[in-house]
């Protein structure tokens, strides 16, 4: 699935930027074509005004060495020749379209002018463009009383200039496009990994959560088919099957009740009144309540209360992430162990530091230890009676609270969580 979403991913990525790079070369080929035909029409005008302008200065016209028409010959003195930056040439024509003189400073032989002029007078148009041994030429047309004068002029270089820059476009722009394939390639995998990461949890979290109602339904179903088996008893008799499905109902219920609270917690628009509240009672009275499991369990317990922190938040979560911790803290501690609690401002935070004597986390568990329904170790957390839900509401109050939740584990000697709140 997630290969399918990041290769459609790339298709429409490739798709677009093609489109843009495509109209972007069209539009600089399509400026960059005007401007050169301008360029041409603008030499090729002045060629020709140049060639036909009347002043009597260009020299007269004689037979070629050929034989084959006349060749203009330059006037003793006379420097005044255009700057041209291409070939060019006039050809002087009767009404039939049959060249009776020509004007060219190089010499070219008669079958060259006649293709020359059979490309014009085929064309029919005053200023076109034609291509002749290999070369790009343009021309323009001037009719006159004897018939009509051509002036040509080369534009291969000009031509080249075009052809080439298509052929940059289309290089540069498979290049680009393999880079760029590349590029969104490494990129969508990194886009795509934590909407992975989070499908996977989310399968995770569903297939974890029908695992931990399947048992509890199952021994009510049970115990449901021992009381109808046996429906001429009193209820007083069947009163323990009554009593297991009660209590299956009260884990499904905490269950349930655990569940709801992580998805509103999720939810950034849940309505969570904060304020400013005495945070060094609120742990301090969590800490009370618990005094009598700590004893009954033979453990100790030292606590550090600094008197007096606040806190612009909600009391009752926060007194709700003590609990768990605690909570957490006396499950894991065995008997004759020691819990160490201290509660004090640490720089613009307040720091809260629950540590346990016991067997500790493994390091690799470390990490995941907040993740929903995780246990470094099933068999010890189902008989603790936990369902991997607690650490993972006290990260998410922690979190509500933008304050961080951590643990560090020495397997074999001790596990602390630090809470930081700001």
């Amino acid at each position: 699935m997630f290969s399918k979403l990041r290769n459609r991913f790339l298709i429409v990525n490739l798709v677009i930027i093609s489109c843009i790079m495509l109209l972007s070369f069209a539009t600089i080929y399509f400026i960059t074509y005007q401007n050169v035909k301008a360029d041409i029409d603008m030499e090729l005008h002045g060629v020709a005004n140049f060639n036909l302008k009347p002043d009597g200065k260009k020299g007269s016209m004689k037979p070629g060495p050929d034989g084959g028409g006349y060749h203009q010959q330059e006037p003793q003195g006379y420097k005044d020749f255009p700057p041209e930056r291409s070939i060019s040439f006039m050809l002087q024509t009767d009404a039939q379209w049959n060249i009776t003189a020509t004007n060219s400073r190089f010499d070219m032989d008669t079958a060259f002018y006649e293709s020359a002029i059979k490309e014009v007078s085929t064309s029919k148009a005053d200023i076109s463009q034609f291509t002749l041994d290999g070369n790009q030429w343009a021309y323009i047309v001037q009719k006159n009383a004897s018939g009509y004068s051509v002036v040509y002029l080369d534009i291969t270089a000009q031509k080249t200039i075009l052809t080439n820059l298509v052929y940059t476009f289309t290089l540069v722009g498979l290049v680009m496009l393999i880079v760029i394939f590349f590029t969104s390639r490494f990129f969508a995998n990194r886009s795509i990994a934590p909407v992975r990461e989070a499908f996977q949890k989310q399968k995770q979290f569903i297939a974890d959560a029908s695992h931990e109602l399947k048992t509890p339904l199952a021994v009510i179903h049970t115990n449901a088919d021992v009381l109808l088996a046996n429906s001429e008893d009193t209820i007083e008799s069947q009163s323990k099957w009554l009593h297991r499905i009660k209590s299956e109902t009260e884990r499904m219920k905490t269950l349930t009740n655990d569940l709801l609270y992580l998805t509103e917690m999720d939810d950034t628009r849940a309505g969570i009144l904060y304020s400013e509240f005495n945070v060094s009672e609120s742990v301090e009275s969590v800490l009370l309540t618990m005094e009598a499991v700590v004893f009954e369990k033979d453990i100790t317990l030292d606590y550090e209360i600094q008197p007096d922190l606040t806190l612009h938040g909600n009391s009752e979560q926060i007194k709700q992430v003590v609990m768990i911790l605690m909570d957490n803290a006396i499950k894991y501690t065995p008997s004759k162990g020691a819990i160490t609690l201290t509660f004090k401002k640490h720089h613009h935070d307040t720091l809260l530091t629950i540590t346990n004597t016991g067997e500790g986390i493994p390091p690799e568990h470390v990490e995941r230890i907040f993740d929903r329904f995780y246990r470094a170790d099933p068999s010890r957390s189902r008989k603790h009676g936990g369902y991997g839900l607690g650490l993972a509401i006290a990260k998410s109050i922690v979190e509500q609270h933008k304050g961080k939740i951590y643990a560090k584990s020495v397997q074999h000697e001790l596990t602390s969580f630090y809470v930081q709140l700001p």
